[in-house]
C-alpha cells in the first residue's frame, strides 16, 4: 500500500491579539465574581480574611455576608475570538490598596466600573481615576437579588455619565451577562483610541 504526502493545507494558526481590561469598583460589589465567571483558566486571586482589626480603616456599611477581601487583584483570561483574547485584572476596591491602581493601569486597552444601585457613591471613585487618565471605559450595574431596579437613564444621570459612555445591567455571576460586558468596553476603546487618532484639522 503507497503512502502520499496529502497536498491540502489547512490555515496558518492564528496569532491572537492580548487585550488588557481592569474591572473595577466599591468594595464588594462583585468584581471577583465578574472575572471568575468568565475566565477560562482558574482565576488568580488575592483575598485575604476581613478582620475586625481592618473595621476601621475598611467602609463595611451595606456589604452583608463578606468575609474576604482582594488586596492586591484578581487575574482571568477569556477568548473572545480565535484572534482576540482578554487578559481581566480585578483591582481591590479599598482605599488603603489604591496605591496598585496605577500598576495596574499600565498597558490597559479599557476598563468596566461595577457598580451597585444600593451604593452607587462608591463608583465615583473609579470612574474619577480612568476619566483623569483617559482611559476608556464601561459601567455595568450587577443586579444583586433584592436590589431595587432603575432605568438606564435614572442611573446615567445618577452617576454623571457622559452619554458616550456604555452603561448596561449585568449579572456577574452569568457568563453570557459578563460577556457582553467586555464586548461592549472592547468596541467602546476601539472607538475611543480611533477618535483620538484623528488628525486635527485648522
Amino acid at each position: 500500500m503507497a503512502f502520499g504526502r496529502s497536498s491540502r493545507k489547512g490555515p496558518p494558526p492564528v496569532e491572537p491579539v492580548t487585550l488588557k481590561i481592569l474591572v473595577a469598583g466599591g468594595f464588594g460589589v462583585g468584581k471577583t465574581t465578574l472575572v471568575g465567571a468568565v475566565s477560562e483558566i482558574r482565576p488568580l486571586r488575592t483575598e485575604e480574611s476581613l478582620t475586625e482589626a481592618g473595621r476601621p480603616v475598611d467602609d463595611l456599611e451595606g456589604v452583608e455576608g463578606k468575609s474576604t477581601t482582594t488586596v492586591a487583584m484578581d487575574f482571568g483570561r477569556i477568548t473572545l475570538r480565535d484572534d482576540l483574547v482578554l487578559y481581566l485584572f480585578g483591582t481591590p476596591g479599598q482605599d488603603r490598596f489604591w496605591f496598585l491602581w496605577d500598576e495596574l493601569a499600565q498597558g490597559a486597552l479599557g476598563a468596566v466600573v461595577l457598580a451597585d444601585t444600593r451604593r452607587l457613591g462608591d463608583s465615583f471613585a473609579a470612574i474619577d481615576y480612568f476619566e483623569r487618565r483617559g482611559i476608556p471605559f464601561a459601567v455595568a450595574v450587577n443586579c444583586f437579588e433584592g436590589a431595587d431596579l432603575y432605568p438606564v437613564d435614572t442611573v446615567r444621570s445618577a452617576l454623571d455619565l457622559d452619554a458616550e459612555v456604555p452603561l448596561m445591567m449585568c449579572d456577574a455571576r452569568d457568563r453570557d451577562s459578563v460577556k457582553e460586558v467586555l464586548v461592549a468596553v472592547v468596541r467602546h476603546a476601539m472607538t475611543f483610541t480611533d477618535h483620538v487618532r484623528e488628525p486635527v484639522t485648522t
